[in-house]
């Protein structure tokens, strides 16, 4: 582990230790280590920038009243089962949902289909986290254990 000195005026440094003291931080490290991991992170996610894979967490509401709403986000699912690991379907109440799609592959296809859902007419509160990870294939090839189909890994970057 490498250590370095920030220099920070007081208003600052006392914002900041009300931040770590509110997040449960320790110390200034962890936190400091965790901020930049997070925006570090965002660069690499930046749809125009984006590269490699990601895993996401894709929230919306929508109006199930909406005009043929619920079947085109059925269909854009479909059409992305590539990139739609699974999803969870919340009623809030008579009249809107909550959906919570868990996406995975390349990450300029995350956003675009991310962005085409919550561009739907009637779509609304739409949020995509996203972690950027490396798809690990041992030799290449992918592997297999006891009884399992031939597959892969996604491991966080850290």
């Amino acid at each position: 582990m490498e250590r370095f000195t920030v220099s920070l005026d007081g208003d600052l440094l006392a914002e900041f230790d009300r931040y770590i003291e509110g997040k449960g931080y320790e110390n200034r490290s962890e936190a400091v280590r965790d901020i930049l991991r997070e925006r570090l992170r965002a660069e690499q996610l930046a749809p125009k920038a984006a590269v490699g894979d990601c895993v996401a967490c894709l929230s919306y509401v929508y109006n199930h009243h909406e005009r043929e709403l619920p079947k085109r986000v059925m269909d854009a699912q479909h059409a992305s089962h590539d990139l739609v690991r699974s999803t969870m379907h919340v009623h809030l109440d008579h009249d809107y949902c909550m959906e919570i799609a868990v996406l995975q592959g390349p990450t300029q296809a995350v956003h675009r289909f991310a962005d085409a859902l919550m561009a739907e007419t009637g779509v609304m509160h739409g949020k995509l986290s996203a972690i950027p990870v490396d798809m690990h294939v041992a030799g290449g090839q992918g592997h297999k254990h006891r009884g399992h189909a031939l597959h892969s890994h996604a491991r966080p970057k850290v």
